[in-house]
């Protein structure tokens, strides 16, 4: 199935895995934690029709999975998690395959329908489930803090240039994290950790009545994979592993490695875009380019266009370090205001990320639901921003846009986990992918992996900066999934600390503006932002 790519842009700059999380429709989180009448493993899914027309068309079916809200209580409260599932055609079965794109917060069900894009139809013999997490979503009760939160023009700029700055910043975080406090999400936010979600994939796996189930994992994803393999290890049969977390970094260290990484995967746009800068006119160098948007930024922090403030253009520009076929958009949106003045195209795009309609906040929401609760988070606010002043310095990208958006898990109202799960080394197989510039996740935490799992093989797209890119027509990296699909077989692994196999990245649209129909560049399976 072709198809072009659905995402216009990337909306929230949040932790290491872990951004374009925003955006999905929730329903207020007083509703549906519904008293126990069973344990919540014996429950099953009553399947049917799906309301997503690609997962209709994708021939899915839709369904609720119940689970304890507490799982240390598993005849206690529950709650509900939309799940969905396209079975395997003709005779060869294959298995269960579980999946999840990232965040946290990306609603997952949609990836039931990617089974399409194994080449050679490998992954049609596989039955493909899809979940939203808890919190996340269709699942019920899905968080919802703040509709506002992200609303364009409403925000100061990152850069904290004065006091006052500051002061709305700081003020902002900790009335978003009350706010997610309240009575309404009281019940919810204790369980939202990274192993509470492991423990739904297992009750699912228990519904589904099999006794193993392959993972393929996009960006947070992974990091779900790698501890569900932890906590399961017999459970799993085949890994793979895209836009690999970081096992030694959650999550406050992740935030300051992608600081680092979306800097060099920035380097890649800023040369792009001199390239075109007959159409664009941002300038004839990277570094003018570069400048260039510095410029626009400080522009905006003193009076907005169009609405659209220093913070969200900020937000807009993200997505061309996420990704290289959002390029020619960002690029556009930056060409209009250094050029024509205005802001038009800046605004659709973040509007139609950030809508601030009724639980429009449910992705940042539960992102930081989970990455405030899995591991202890600094609570000082002078170490805080001594720590992003630091970074600034050299890596201004990112730095205080990941800082400021991370910055309720300083007063988040549910306590940390006393540490993360360690993943530890074995001789676990696995698939992993990643390309060398990924800011969203560093190359870095691939090869961390890699060093734990001695039975895995890295597939790197050399020097590319699009982050959680496979089944996206790159035929080095996708028939090299398909054949450990379908074979179990996995590439020879190299001796030393380095990739397995080195394949060319997902390539760069042409230099330019966008094309009349949007200029998205043609790919394999529609790309979304995951992780």
């Amino acid at each position: 199935m072709s198809a072009r790519i659905l995402a216009a842009g990337v909306a929230l700059a949040v932790g290491a895995t872990l951004l374009g999380a925003a955006g999905a429709t929730a329903a207020p989180t007083t509703a549906r934690i519904q008293p126990a009448s069973a344990p919540a493993a014996a429950s099953s899914i009553d399947w049917g029709r799906c309301r997503d027309g690609f997962l209709r068309a994708s021939g899915a079916r839709c369904g609720m999975l119940t689970v304890p809200l507490d799982h240390a209580d598993p005849t206690g409260p529950t709650i509900e998690l939309a799940v969905s599932r396209v079975r395997h055609r003709g005779p060869k079965d294959r298995g269960v395959m579980f999946t999840n794109p990232g965040g946290p917060g990306g609603s997952g069900t949609h990836l039931a329908g990617y089974g399409q894009f194994v080449p050679r139809g490998v992954g049609r013999t596989y039955d493909w489930i899809g979940m939203d997490p808890r919190g996340v979503g269709e699942s019920r009760p899905a968080l919802t803090c703040d509709r506002r939160i992200t609303k364009i023009g409403t925000r100061p700029p990152y850069e904290p240039s004065t006091e006052a700055i500051v002061d709305a910043w700081v003020s902002r975080s900790e009335a978003y994290a009350a706010d997610c406090g309240t009575a309404a999400a009281a019940a919810l936010l204790p369980h939202m950790r990274t192993t509470d979600t492991v423990a739904d994939f297992e009750v699912l796996r228990e519904a589904l009545g099999v006794d193993e189930v392959s993972f393929y994992g996009f960006s947070y994803g992974t990091y779900i994979a790698q501890v569900y393999a932890t906590l399961h290890p017999e459970r799993i049969n085949r890994l793979v592993l895209d836009g690999v977390v970081d096992p030694r970094d959650i999550w406050y260290a992740a935030n300051a490695a992608q600081n680092v990484a979306f800097e060099k995967s920035m380097r890649g746009f800023w040369r792009w875009a001199a390239r075109g800068h007959a159409d664009l006119g941002l300038g004839r160098t990277a570094a003018r380019v570069e400048r260039t948007y510095y410029r626009l930024l400080r522009r905006l922090a003193r009076r907005p266009v169009n609405g659209v403030g220093a913070a969200d253009l900020a937000d807009v520009a993200l997505g061309a370090g996420y990704a290289r076929f959002l390029w020619p958009e960002v690029a556009s949106a930056l060409s209009e205001i250094a050029t024509r003045g205005t802001a038009r195209q800046a605004r659709r795009a973040h509007v139609s990320a950030n809508p601030a309609t009724a639980g429009s906040d449910n992705g940042y929401a539960t992102y930081l639901a989970t990455i405030c609760t899995d591991a202890p988070w600094p609570t000082d606010l002078s170490t805080l921003l001594a720590d992003n002043e630091r970074q600034d310095r050299r890596h201004p990208f990112l730095t205080w846009p990941n800082g400021w958006l991370n910055a309720p898990c300083r007063t988040w109202p549910a306590p940390p986990a006393a540490a993360a799960v360690e993943i530890a080394t074995s001789d676990r197989k696995a698939l992993l992918v990643n390309e060398t510039f990924d800011g969203a996740t560093p190359v870095a935490g691939a090869r961390e992996l890699r060093r734990r799992f001695t039975g895995a093989v890295l597939i790197e797209g050399v020097r590319g900066s699009t982050h959680a890119g496979s089944l996206s027509g790159v035929a080095c990296v996708d028939d090299r999934i398909a054949r450990y699909l379908a074979t179990g077989r996995l590439p020879q692994r190299r001796s030393g600390d380095r990739a397995d196999v080195r394949c060319r990245p997902v390539p760069a649209p042409p230099v330019g503006l966008p094309d009349r129909d949007g200029g998205f560049t043609p790919l394999a399976r529609p790309v979304v932002p995951v992780g």
